[in-house]
């Protein structure tokens, strides 16, 4: 239960400190210049900001508990075997996404969306390495580790810790969850296998790499 507590309360750092930077944020900016480009620029700068005291929370459960973070949430580096075969499994995941689509995929001005280069490069630090450590960090680096030893098991926490990211992304459709939560399985298993959260966080940033040069989607 304990583990359940503090990912919630990350989550729920996570969502009030975004929020607050957020409003920070539109609060110095000139008003007249607040168009809907520089919303989303904003936004994205608000969830890079609220990365940080998200890890806090986690580093300060684990301390609590005397343990080490690197050693708790498996911040080791993996192999360049491990690396080049998780890769792999990404791209070929990723290719069957794109063959099994029902629409076709459309193409996102990103560009306009966040209001040139400047907004695009906030946006793409946030979806491809911020956001991977963050969830990563939580997700299969603290929860794994907490329910993989309860009655859950290893194969039981990856799969309902996939199913509850997969959930939170309300942006993506249900066959968009569906790959999301197929990822999730891929992303635990190397994981599990690697015994390295680090390979987890590659992954993700990989895959939304690929999002980011293709539909404009994320996980």
């Amino acid at each position: 239960m304990e583990t359940t507590y503090v990912a919630l309360i990350a989550y729920g750092v996570f969502s009030v400190t975004g929020w607050l930077a957020y409003a920070a944020l539109v609060a110095v900016y000139d008003s007249a210049a607040l168009s809907p480009a520089v919303l989303r620029r904003l936004d994205s700068a608000a969830s890079i900001i609220a990365c940080g005291p998200t890890i806090v929370v986690l580093w300060i459960a684990v301390r609590m508990a005397g343990r080490e973070l690197s050693e708790y949430l498996a911040l080791t580096w993996p192999s360049r075997d491990e690396l080049i075969r998780a890769l792999m499994i990404v791209a070929i995941l990723w290719t069957v996404e794109i063959a099994s689509t029902f629409e076709p995929l459309a193409s996102a001005d990103l560009y306009g969306a966040f209001g040139g280069v400047g907004g695009l490069f906030v946006f793409f630090v946030g979806l491809t390495i911020t956001a991977p450590i963050m969830e990563e960090f939580i997700c299969r680096g603290f929860m794994f580790r907490g329910w993989s030893q309860s009655l859950l098991g290893p194969t039981g926490a990856i799969v309902l810790i996939s199913a509850i990211w997969a959930v939170l992304h309300v942006q993506s459709s249900w066959w968009g969850r569906f790959w999301i939560f197929v990822s999730g399985l891929a992303l635990g298993y190397f994981r599990r296998r690697s015994h390295s959260t680090w390979l987890a966080v590659i992954c993700h940033s990989a895959i939304n790499v690929l999002a980011f040069f293709t539909s404009g989607r994320q996980v």
